[in-house]
């Protein structure tokens, strides 16, 4: 028999955060998150979220073991300003076993229809910022810590509770190699003295915070577009800033302006921190900030976090500057191959600004919905 317990306490959460390390402890592929972290974005008073958004957290039992996880998610802003009557769903993992997974899903369902809500979708986060979908290929290799791994089985366990697929994402790399300046360098000179546009030079993380806001305010515009995009108010942005800006290194963001300071375009790069976090065991003390501060000064792989473009200046190239910029910055520090972060398959532009990279998919994920109205 399966029985489920909402998270109300400390202890519950840490085990709620925890039971992946059980559940993944012979995978060499998967990544733990920093536990402590972890723990935070389900803080009503770390996490901003919480102003526009409500999360219930389950625990499955069975045998008085726990053997399964959800976090069933409303969306508020999602709801009542966009009219999508989403049931979000995420942070759902389990055993190889069916009634497990729909006791699980069972409870999202419930809430959703208390909330008069049309469907359910997951696995998601809060918003677009937070990790998506379930790994449908490549189990073989190892995840970036932007991304949720899971087994196999997951798939079949969706199917068997009704679920259908709603969107579907790739994940590609290319070794840098492949990265040929002629197919920008002389593009990006022409665009720069056509949009009186330049590029930024940043060294240190006090330079990026002034820019930071409007990159933020870019990225608002530039995805607006896209399906179930909510967009990040002010109080998000403060908390963003401050949990990831100072990850990156600062030679890894790049911004374009025009003349008058207005940003067109941004990009944001992140060493891989994959392997650093398998070592850190989930936990930054006492030795886990060694293994994180190797990686971010060393790394020789690199993932493409995020890249905006201003809808006035779309399809005008303003991406060569971009990856003249990453072309320069890559070479002096010898990296060896690039990702690219979890993108919709739907997603025509995002596509052509890498074909002349020659990316091969390398993983691919959805999420699956499920009408309760």
């Amino acid at each position: 028999m399966i029985t489920l317990k909402e998270v109300k306490t400390k202890k519950d959460l840490k085990a709620f955060v925890k039971f992946p390390f059980k559940l993944y402890k012979d995978s060499e592929y998967w990544v733990p998150p920093i536990i402590s972290q972890e723990i935070k974005t389900f803080s009503k008073k770390e996490n901003p979220v919480f102003d526009d958004a409500e999360a219930k957290l389950f625990l499955a039992y069975k045998n008085n073991e726990i053997v399964g996880r959800i976090a069933a998610i409303i969306n508020w802003l999602e709801v009542k300003s966009q009219n999508q009557k989403k049931m979000r769903f995420g942070w759902f993992d389990f055993i190889d076993d069916i009634e497990v997974s729909q006791t699980l899903l069972n409870e999202v369902e419930k809430i959703g229809k208390e909330h008069n809500l049309d469907y359910t979708e997951g696995p998601v986060g809060f918003s677009n910022l937070d990790k998506v979908g379930v790994m449908t290929e490549g189990f073989d290799s190892i995840a970036p810590m932007i991304t949720w791994y899971n087994h196999p089985y997951y798939v079949k366990h969706y199917e068997a509770a009704n679920y259908k697929v709603e969107k579907s994402y790739s994940e590609s790399k290319f070794p840098f190699e492949n990265v040929k300046p002629e197919f920008f360098y002389k593009a990006q000179e022409l665009i720069k003295r056509r949009y009186q546009l330049r590029a930024l030079k940043l060294t240190k993380t006090e330079e990026v915070m002034p820019y930071a806001d409007k990159m933020f305010d870019l990225f608002n515009e530039s995805y607006a577009s896209l399906s179930s995009f909510v967009a990040i108010n002010d109080v998000q942005k403060e908390y963003f800033k401050k949990k990831f800006i100072s990850f990156v290194n600062p030679e890894y963001i790049k911004f374009v302006v025009d003349k008058d300071d207005n940003m067109v375009g941004f990009a944001i790069v992140m060493p891989a921190f994959a392997k650093a976090l398998q070592k850190t065991k989930g936990r930054l003390f006492p030795f886990g900030f060694k293994h994180i501060l190797h990686a971010k000064k060393h790394s020789k792989d690199v993932i493409f976090y995020l890249i905006g473009i201003h809808p006035d200046y779309q399809n005008k190239g303003v991406h060569a500057v971009i990856f003249n910029e990453y072309y320069n910055t890559f070479r002096e520090k010898g990296i060896e191959t690039c990702f690219r972060t979890p993108e919709l398959e739907d997603n025509e532009a995002i596509h052509k600004i890498w074909k002349h990279f020659f990316p091969v998919v390398y993983k691919r994920r959805k999420t699956f919905r499920k009408n309760i109205a």
